[in-house]
């Protein structure tokens, strides 16, 4: 940070100058239908974010500091829960909430290989790849379609004896029935992971997502509602779970120092722990085998300057859902619309759209048509893991079959609704989809 006047004055001028340099850089420029790309989703940005990361760039401090902090808080202030730890991606929040529950200082209530945990297929591969990388076993359910959850039955069919953590996210924005299955997690000593990546901001039963479960995970990649650049976070409640997140997340030190701090617990020469000698330096002592999952003070600062702007982000986010929603109606026939869960207010990531098989219409006919007109599609996602290459032949249970699952493998695509995108070009995606559909 600047330490003496001429510095502050010359970091001001530099301030100074970006709504400038942004305006050069960043024009707005007229939608030209098929030939402007109509992306599903992207980093939606002005000057204060391009200032924010500026700022932070000129103190130089380059791991996590001063907003890294206050992102944390005002994170977790917003979201409604106690503790907030940023990472440096979505994938790594994940990583990290499974590793957390493997961790000998839960007890009984550890997960140790073999034991299972219970998730979804029709995902994204980061919510089941930790399930595998610390040897437990996934147990797929199956989802509904139109919403493309799994549903609070078929969560209880799939427990077992050895069933130790349920692992789901809230698909494409649109929530889980997160309330009774953590009622039912708790009850039988159960962890509830929520995956809020593709969510942040979803309401389900007047609660944000996040809320409901013993960890959660959220993703600020460009993709997603807010942006860091690469980035995520870990939330708990709980104040044993939140010490392990952090130790977990910062090499497995017992020590809770942050970067550039010495003896926060004025204790740093006088403990004993395992078969060191006493007084070994607290810094390097290691309660956990952990990573390295930090996020850099830059990456916050753009965080931080996303954050105020995060509930106009879903307010367009929903009014743009419902746009397309209104418009597709009249394509029911040939159409599966998507449908926001009971007692929920989405926010959503993006807009599912499944191709009825009965039409006789091809998905893929339908996806290269619509991005010949630089409309951008997706799957959803992995569509069914199991039968992706890098999980055949993988240790898994299949919990009451994978029907709908495949019908999302076959027929399911998605649009986006990101802040970025116009009501021309919802209109463009509209008559592009309609054009192709009542041609065949």
């Amino acid at each position: 940070m600047a330490t003496n006047d001429d510095a502050d004055t010359k970091r001001s001028e530099i301030l100074a100058l970006i709504p400038d340099y942004f305006r050069e850089a960043f024009p707005s420029r007229p939608f030209i239908p098929g030939e402007t790309p109509v992306p599903v989703s992207g980093k939606v940005f002005d000057c204060e974010d391009v200032a924010s990361l500026v700022e932070a760039s000129l103190d130089f401090w380059l791991t996590a500091g001063r907003f890294a902090d206050r992102f944390e808080a005002e994170f977790a202030r917003w979201v409604a829960v106690e503790h907030a730890f940023l990472v440096n991606s979505g994938s790594s929040a994940n990583l990290l909430a499974l590793a957390v529950l493997t961790s000998r200082a839960l007890g009984t209530r550890a997960l140790s290989p073999g034991d299972e945990v219970i998730t979804v297929a029709a995902g994204f591969p980061t919510t089941v790849n930790p399930i595998y990388q610390h040897g437990l076993t996934p147990v797929y359910v199956d989802v509904e379609l139109g919403t493309y959850n799994a549903s609070y039955e078929s969560i209880l069919e799939a427990v077992s004896p050895k069933t130790k953590a349920i692992f789901l996210a809230h698909t494409l924005g649109n929530p889980f029935e997160a309330e009774r299955i953590a009622a039912y997690a708790r009850e039988h000593s159960i962890w509830l992971v929520e995956d809020c990546c593709d969510a942040l901001g979803s309401e389900l039963t007047g609660k944000y997502v996040g809320t409901f479960g013993d960890i959660s995970t959220f993703s600020f990649y460009p993709a997603h509602h807010i942006t860091t650049g690469e980035g995520g976070a870990v939330l708990t409640n709980s104040p044993e779970l939140a010490g392990l997140i952090q130790s977990y997340r910062d090499w497995g030190r017992d020590c809770c120092c942050k970067p550039g701090q010495d003896n926060r617990c004025g204790r740093r020469f006088s403990l004993k722990f395992g078969e060191l000698p006493e007084g070994y330096d607290h810094k390097y002592v290691y309660s956990e085998i952990g990573y390295n999952l930090k996020a850099t003070d830059m990456q916050a600062a753009v965080g931080l300057s996303q954050l105020k702007k995060l509930d106009g982000f879903i307010k367009t986010r929903r009014d743009n859902f419902k746009y397309l929603l209104d418009r597709l109606r009249g394509l029911g026939d040939k159409l599966l619309l998507p449908r926001a869960a009971t007692d929920s207010n989405p926010s959503w990531f993006g807009f599912p759209i499944a191709i009825k098989p009965e039409t006789g219409l091809n998905r893929e006919d339908l996806l290269r048509y619509l991005e010949s007109k630089k409309i951008g599609t997706r799957l959803l996602f992995g569509s069914n893991l199991a039968r992706q290459p890098a999980y055949m032949g993988k240790n898994h249970r299949v919990a009451g079959g994978l029907k709908n699952t495949d019908y999302v493998m076959n027929n399911v695509f998605w649009v986006g609704v990101y802040p970025g995108l116009s009501n021309e070009m919802l209109d463009f995606i509209v008559t592009s989809i309609e054009s192709r559909l009542n041609r065949t």
